[in-house]
């Protein structure tokens, strides 16, 4: 590694590191283990030259070379510009169904710091640490390099409740660009995405504390059979969220038109929703809970329609989905919440698109409605 970084401030939560041990005892002992990752666009490799090339993978490798007798599988559900909301949604098809073994969380810098990601970011981590096969967990606050902002402020309430090991961009990278020992378009190119440079020295921040978990893995390791769950720190009404698309949502639809076309992998976001482009074209659900999603691609080419959405048909609360998109850098999987910590319950949710334009290049894309809160748990 060409840069020198402080590698004892990495880890911004110690936590219980029996989780990890006993992955890494059964590692050693040969068995097949998963490791999975569950993030934004850092994850998914964005801005790394290949797949092979970014921290996740990087990850991955430290595994295979350090327990060579083990058989290991690589998960990588990271998908770009997508937060720790979106990801409590879908937790379960785009990583738990592999039943992964050790799991790493990447939402600091998608997430904003605020009660909301508090809330949404308990909800994945939850669903993540008490899913059935209990796996390993590792937290990870990636850092916008130009000013030092994640919301690790947020999400370090949630390693410190739940006792789970964090490692930190903010306190082991950033102080070196910072003080100018690291040029930051060394190792990123847009102050957020690393370079392979970038990915290599994320990498070896996670992997140095795998290390010291290493070291102590040898030491008597205790079982989890004792291991209570924990009483969630906020509302706690993401952990249970559903997302419907058109293979699953019961819906009626006058002027959209179910999209039909193959997905491709978790990264072929606009799939299985839903397109409109005339005036007036409504679709209506029925969902139960107490926190309400629409996702929807926002888009470059411009003009692009808006839509309406009003919940149970109280317009005077009616919500805006504008599809223009006023970046460069692509289309966008939107997710706005709709309703937050309303009564629990079904309730309609009516989406009516309001405003075409003669020149628009594409039509209004639904891509999933999100309905959380049905099991929440008031505390």
């Amino acid at each position: 590694m060409k840069y020198q970084i402080n590698y004892e401030n990495a880890m911004s939560n110690h936590g219980n590191w029996d989780r990890i041990c006993r992955v890494m005892q059964r590692a050693s002992e040969g068995e097949s283990l998963v490791i999975g990752f569950l993030g934004g666009s850092i994850t998914m490799g964005s801005l790394s030259s290949t797949p092979q090339t970014c921290y996740a993978y990087h990850v991955y490798e430290w595994w295979c070379r350090t327990f060579p007798n083990a058989k290991f599988s690589y998960i990588n559900a990271g998908i770009g510009a997508t937060d720790s909301q979106f990801g409590c949604a879908r937790a379960e098809s785009d990583l738990l169904r592999y039943e992964p073994d050790f799991v790493v969380v990447d939402f600091s810098v998608n997430d904003e710091s605020t009660e909301h990601f508090l809330e949404t970011y308990e909800g994945v981590i939850r669903k993540l640490y008490y899913a059935e096969k209990k796996p390993a967990v590792m937290l990870l606050h990636n850092v916008y390099y130009h000013d030092g902002s994640n919301a690790q402020l947020q999400h370090a309430k949630i390693a410190r409740h739940y006792d789970i090991p964090a490692v930190s961009m903010q306190s082991s990278i950033y102080p070196e660009l910072l003080a100018g020992r690291i040029e930051n378009r060394a190792i990123t190119p847009d102050d957020l995405h690393p370079n392979d440079d970038g990915h290599e020295l994320v990498a070896s921040v996670i992997i140095h504390v795998l290390e010291q978990i290493r070291v102590s893995a040898g030491m008597e390791v205790k079982s989890d059979s004792g291991e209570a769950e924990k009483v969630p720190l906020t509302a706690n009404a993401y952990e249970d969220s559903i997302r419907y698309q058109n293979d699953s949502a019961v819906f009626t639809a006058n002027g959209f038109v179910a999209d039909q076309d193959r997905q491709d992998g978790i990264t072929d976001i606009f799939k299985n929703g839903w397109t409109a482009n005339q005036k007036g074209a409504t679709i209506t659900f029925e969902v139960e809970g107490s926190c309400i999603g629409i996702q929807y691609r926002k888009t470059i080419k411009l003009p692009a329609p808006v839509a309406e959405v009003v919940i149970d048909d109280d317009s005077t609360h009616a919500v805006r989905l504008d599809a223009n998109f006023d970046e460069t850098w692509g289309d966008k999987l939107q997710l706005d919440t709709i309703a937050e910590h309303i009564e629990k319950g079904k309730h309609k949710v009516q989406i009516t698109i309001t405003e075409t334009h003669e020149t628009d290049q594409l039509p209004f894309y639904l891509v999933s409605v999100i309905a959380s809160g049905k099991e929440i748990i008031n505390i």
